[in-house]
C-alpha cells in the first residue's frame, strides 16, 4: 500500500520555488526535487504544516510569515569587530556573506552590515530573517520512510549513504 497524502513518516520528494520580495531565491527548478521527512522539522515549521495532507501531483502557493520560516530579525544578532580581526585583503563592503567559526566550530553565516571606520558591523540574521516567504510546490513522489531514515530523523535519499 504507497501512502499518497504527506503525512509523519513519509519521504517526500518535492519541486519548490521560493520567492522572496517578488524574487526568486530559491528553486529546485532544473536539478533534483528536496527530498524530506515529513514531520522531523526538516523544513521550515510553515511551509511543513502546509503540505500536510497534500497529494502526489499536487501544487500550491504557500505564504509563510517570517515566524513561522527564518524567523523573525534579531536585532541582538549585530555584532562589532574591529577590521584588524579580518585578512588584509578581503574586500570587506556592506553586503559581502561569510561563513565563521562560531564557538563550537560551527559554521555560522554573517554578512556585512556597515563599517565605521576600523569597526566592521556584522549582521548573524539568516538572511531571510523577517522575511515573507511565497512558495510554489508541487509534491512529486512520496514514499514510506525507511527504519534508519527514522532514526536519524532525516531523508537519506540518493545521494547520501
Amino acid at each position: 500500500m504507497t501512502a499518497t497524502t504527506v503525512t509523519d513518516g513519509q519521504v517526500v520528494s518535492l519541486e519548490y520555488t521560493l520567492r522572496v520580495d517578488g524574487k526568486v531565491v530559491d528553486t529546485s527548478e532544473g536539478g533534483e526535487p528536496l527530498e524530506y521527512l515529513h514531520g522531523a522539522a526538516n523544513i521550515i515549521p510553515g511551509l511543513e504544516r502546509e503540505m500536510d495532507g497534500m497529494v502526489v501531483g499536487e501544487s500550491k502557493t504557500v505564504v509563510i510569515a517570517a515566524s513561522d520560516g527564518y524567523g523573525e530579525m534579531d536585532e541582538e544578532a549585530f555584532i562589532e569587530v574591529p577590521r584588524s580581526e579580518f585578512p588584509d585583503d578581503m574586500p570587506l563592503k556592506p553586503g559581502l556573506e561569510m561563513e565563521l567559526s562560531g564557538p563550537e566550530g560551527q559554521p555560522m553565516y554573517a554578512r556585512v552590515e556597515s563599517m565605521e571606520g576600523e569597526t566592521v558591523v556584522l549582521n548573524m540574521n539568516h538572511p531571510l530573517a523577517g522575511k515573507e516567504l511565497h512558495f510554489d510546490v508541487k509534491v512529486v513522489n512520496l514514499r514510506d520512510a525507511t527504519d534508519e531514515e527514522m532514526d536519524h530523523g532525516h531523508a537519506h535519499g540518493a545521494h547520501h549513504h
